[in-house]
């Protein structure tokens, strides 16, 4: 369905080549991104079939954010950690709030109601909630730490090592949480998340894995050099638009980025599969604050800038707590309606717009 959107691949292309304006070859990459998203995605699937229930699993949720973590690792190349955190906060709200609240509009628009697994849902919602954990603690950390150092109790560079540290201890933490996680979805509570299955388990076929390993990799490839385009045009295509790096990183990064999971939640919802709904969506925001949030600080002691760290800013924190109580209220009762998406939605427009007037 996506696949139409491949022919920006080269278009994209050659308007870097040209040296077409900044705001073109944002866009063309951009737009190029959401199929090859879609393909990472779909190869993925392929091969968990392929592999079987167990190995397909661990592939899933290790590539389920594939073109979202390439899009981060490129920016934190070029040092734009702003960009990197706010496209991690509009990751998680976005997969909550938009795809979710999407999917259960449309979904529930020729249904009284939708039900799906309320103990795999209250399980996701709650290591959610546990995970923003995470961002919140190294945020009240930099108030401590910054009236600490205008009180003259440390310096400036000692106060930024030590938030370092506390975010490489935590980062260490999230990830260990999220194999925790793994073995919980994947092994002692299987049962828990049979609805959410794609594929059936089936012996693998040698040429299916080689063509569905082909595939991913070329995918990526390509995603990974679209992404050096669109990052690389981040600046003079926000100032061209007149919007600050926070809101195209936290809205329109995070769109393009989660493109393939819209879709796919979508249209789950609309076949009243609203265990496999779920499992993207809240999985997927899982994903970022347990797995790729912690990769982007590990591989930052590698890039030219320095360390990141996971301090985040107030109002990001916040969202990213308004979005967890809310999955946590839907997810409540095991079972949705249209007006719970299009109330999710009217959420995210409202946190869209006070990201957009944030100075």
């Amino acid at each position: 369905m996506d696949r139409f959107l491949l022919v920006f691949l080269p278009v994209a292309a050659i308007a870097h080549a040209l040296h077409w304006s900044p705001l073109a070859v944002f866009f063309l990459a951009g737009l190029a991104i959401i199929p090859l998203a879609g393909e990472i995605g779909r190869s993925t699937e392929r091969l968990a079939g392929l592999l079987g229930a167990g190995a397909g699993g661990l592939l899933n949720a290790t590539f389920g954010n594939a073109a979202e973590l390439i899009i981060a690792l490129t920016a934190l190349h070029r040092g734009l950690y702003g960009v990197v955190k706010a496209s991690l906060t509009g990751s998680i709200i976005g997969n909550v709030l938009l795809v979710l609240g999407g999917a259960m509009l449309v979904g529930g628009l020729r249904r009284e109601r939708q039900r799906f697994e309320r103990s795999a849902a209250a399980a996701s919602s709650t290591l959610l909630a546990l995970a923003t954990v995470g961002l919140v603690v190294p945020a009240i950390f930099h108030s401590v730490a910054r009236s600490a150092v205008n009180a003259s109790q440390v310096t400036p560079s000692q106060g930024a090592g030590l938030e370092h540290s506390l975010s490489l201890q935590i980062a260490i933490v999230l990830f260990v949480a999220y194999i925790l996680n793994l073995v919980f979805s994947l092994g002692t509570h299987r049962h828990w998340y049979v609805g959410s299955a794609h594929t059936a388990e089936r012996p693998p076929g040698r040429r299916g894995i080689v063509r569905a390993v082909l595939t991913l990799a070329i995918a990526t490839a390509l995603t990974a050099w679209m992404s050096e385009l669109l990052v690389g045009t981040v600046d003079e295509a926000s100032r061209a638009l007149g919007l600050t790096q926070v809101f195209v990183g936290v809205i329109v990064v995070a769109i393009i980025g989660n493109a393939a999971e819209h879709s796919s939640a979508i249209l789950a919802a609309v076949r009243d599969e609203m265990d496999l709904t779920l499992h993207i969506a809240v999985g997927s925001s899982l994903q970022i604050a347990l797995f790729v949030a912690p990769v982007l600080i590990f591989a930052s002691y590698a890039m030219p800038h320095g360390p990141m760290d996971l301090h985040f800013t107030t109002f990001e924190v916040l969202s990213v707590g308004i979005a967890m109580l809310i999955v946590n209220l839907v997810a409540q009762d095991g079972e949705s309606n249209w007006l719970e998406g299009a109330l999710m939605l009217a959420v995210y427009a409202i946190l869209g717009l006070a990201f957009y007037f944030l100075p």
